[in-house]
């Protein structure tokens, strides 16, 4: 018999309903316990989704008896503080991507997991799904030949409310870190750290990054070329162009249910993957499964993937103009 694992979350938004609803389907798990900076809110959010304990106070979650694992989904400028918590309570984490605001968050973040032997990953859910494991695996059998270019977007438009995190700079706002994490994540997954990065942001009203369009070069083998905007609806999705082939990831490509092969010569091949979740189920999995093992981290997202992600984010921000108060080498 498996170890059920027990879950709390803190920062109880919109996606922490999506996690919830998502863990409510996964084998030997539960939400234990939730916290927030409301106690009516907690008390709403365990209420609806089955949780044992509300707590009004993030501190307070370490009550709970039989924790063994705490989902992070507070606003980006609140990550580092949150992670740092759990761990000090050696209390699994799986905290929202991205993983902080900069590099030396994430490097201290990783630093007291060691040290403390406990299990730390970023939330890069995308990197668990099964479309994104069939384009790794169409790409590493040969099927496009060899990448030469990416292309992938996002971008919304979302509801212009500047006191909530998406257009407030003090929370870690802007179109860059919340959703132009995906093109990024994506083209070092397939590409790798880019030899060379051009980056251009045009500024909204409330001081974050509205649009941001950047371009990784890699040696004289392959480019990215990539972008995210807050200011207009884009296509969502992604293509991967070899010397033999593309390979398309259907919107919206980080959580895509659909992959096309199109070889230069052949017929074309559709993969359909069907789910009834937002997604979340499958690192939900992952983490389950690394804490049943004693793992300290993930393979497929490990804490040297982490930091290589910040690492390229926050030059790309650097180069774009974009910066936060926690900021510090910029």
């Amino acid at each position: 018999m498996e170890k059920k694992i027990n879950w709390g979350i803190i920062g109880i938004g919109k996606i922490a309903e999506k996690f919830a609803s998502d863990l409510a389907t996964v084998e030997n798990a539960e939400l234990l316990a939730v916290a927030s900076s409301s106690i009516d809110r907690a008390t709403d959010f365990a209420g609806r989704h089955g949780a044992q304990f509300a707590y009004g106070s993030y501190e307070q979650l370490f009550e709970a008896e039989g924790l063994d694992a705490v989902y992070i989904a507070t606003p980006h400028n609140l990550h580092h503080e949150c992670t740092m918590l759990c761990l000090k309570h050696k209390k699994a984490v799986l905290c929202e991507k991205p993983f902080a605001m900069n590099e030396e968050e994430v490097d201290e973040m990783i630093e007291t997991a060691q040290k403390s032997e406990t299990f730390l990953m970023e939330a890069l859910w995308t990197r668990f799904l099964p479309s994104t494991k069939k384009v790794l695996e169409l790409i590493d059998a040969g099927a496009i030949g060899k990448v030469k270019t990416l292309q992938a977007d996002f971008g919304f438009i979302p509801p212009y409310m500047p006191e909530r995190r998406t257009l407030n700079r003090a929370l870690g706002g802007g179109a860059f870190l919340d959703i132009g994490i995906y093109p990024a994540f994506l083209s070092l997954l397939i590409l790798g750290y880019p030899s060379k990065i051009l980056a251009a942001a045009t500024m909204g009203p409330t001081g974050v990054d509205e649009t941001t369009t950047f371009v990784y070069q890699y040696d004289d083998l392959a480019t990215a070329s990539l972008n995210c905007s807050f200011g207009t609806n884009t296509e969502t999705d992604a293509i991967i162009y070899g010397d033999k082939g593309r390979i398309h990831i259907k919107r919206k490509f980080h959580e895509s249910k659909e992959v096309s092969f199109i070889p230069d010569e052949g017929e074309a091949q559709t993969f359909e993957f069907p789910r009834e979740t937002f997604g979340y189920d499958y690192e939900i999995r992952e983490v389950n499964d690394c804490l049943r093992r004693g793992a300290t981290q993930s393979e497929l997202w490990s804490h040297k993937d982490s930091k290589r992600l910040i690492h390229l984010l926050d030059v790309t921000r650097e180069k774009a103009g974009i910066s936060y108060e926690t900021d510090r080498s910029f």
